[in-house]
């Protein structure tokens, strides 16, 4: 038999008092259910924790030994539950969010400063990973949440999307195309192409949409990071097409974007999260910012 958390304190309280009635008035027992409540206590532990006499009540040995324990207990089981009632409170608690960087850097922050605002004492740590690599960290539970393109194939995985995501050109500023607003992709073919490394998701994107419309975009440098194109682009050693997303940052390099009309690529941004695993109260709390910065009913259309 084990002992419960009504029985540890009903030792703490009538070894405290040395009263068995002054016990049941703080405890709101009768005096028959303490009785019963320190009998099933000694049976648990296997010996006697008080003596007793017609006139007073004392602490066994055992007992003596045993008080600073049974206190400690109830000490540590009033702590457990005020964390866990914080966390559900999102007084406190910790978060792994993992992004892909065009996000992370763009219009993530923004979130965080409404959600911080909100829930101060939550700790998040932002794990700003290429869109290939956001889906194993949910899938395999290093992140909670997630903010990425739809997979191919979800799976075990949710997607939410936020908004839809459109592809714009990259141009160094003097660049002769900026006397244009908008450009078509064939536009962009007589000038040297800077594309992302394979494997990239993005990449592949760009690619398979360059066959179906019968184009080429010739080649002359790759990278693995987008901030590393932008850079390029910058110092004139070509232009380059990057999500919406990129857009501030790579205007901060220096970069003018430029809007491609006509057909284009779009693909959904949305949250990534385990099927079947509910969410922690600090994630709930996550994916309830991000939906009000990225209302679902407009979830058709960019918002960069």
């Amino acid at each position: 038999m084990n002992a419960s958390i009504r029985q540890l304190k009903a030792f703490v309280v009538v070894a405290q008092t040395r009263s068995f009635a002054q016990a049941c008035g703080l405890l709101h027992l009768s005096q028959p259910a303490l009785s019963i409540a320190i009998r099933n206590l000694e049976q648990a532990v296997g010996g006697t924790l008080f003596v007793r006499t017609t006139r007073s009540i004392a602490l066994s040995p055992e007992g003596e030994a045993f008080l600073p324990l049974a206190q400690r207990l109830l000490r540590d089981w009033d702590s457990a539950f005020g964390d866990l009632r914080e966390l559900f409170g999102r007084q406190r608690g910790k978060l792994i969010v993992a992004a892909m960087p065009s996000f992370a850097s763009s219009l993530l922050p923004e979130v965080l400063l409404a959600f911080h605002r909100q829930y101060p004492n939550i700790n998040i740590s932002v794990q700003d990973v290429v869109a290939e690599n956001v889906v194993p960290m949910v899938r395999e539970g290093r992140a909670e949440l997630g903010v990425s393109f739809a997979p191919h194939a979800p799976g075990e995985l949710q997607f939410e999307a936020l908004f839809l995501d459109r592809f714009v050109a990259v141009l160094p500023r003097e660049h002769e195309l900026l006397r244009q607003r908008s450009l078509r992709w064939r536009q962009l073919q007589p000038y040297p192409f800077i594309a992302l490394q394979q494997p990239s998701a993005i990449r592949e994107q760009i690619e398979q949409f360059l066959r179906e419309q019968s184009l080429q975009l010739p080649v002359r440098m790759e990278s693995h990071q987008l901030a590393t194109i932008g850079r390029m682009v910058a110092a004139g050693l070509g232009l380059s097409v990057v999500p919406a997303l990129c857009t501030g940052p790579m205007e901060e390099m220096g970069n003018v974007c430029r809007r491609l009309s006509g057909p284009n690529i779009s693909r959904a941004v949305g949250i990534l999260t385990r099927r079947h695993h509910p969410l922690s109260a600090a994630a709930a709390a996550m994916r309830s910012a991000l939906l009000t910065r990225f209302p679902p009913q407009k979830a058709d259309a960019a918002r960069v």
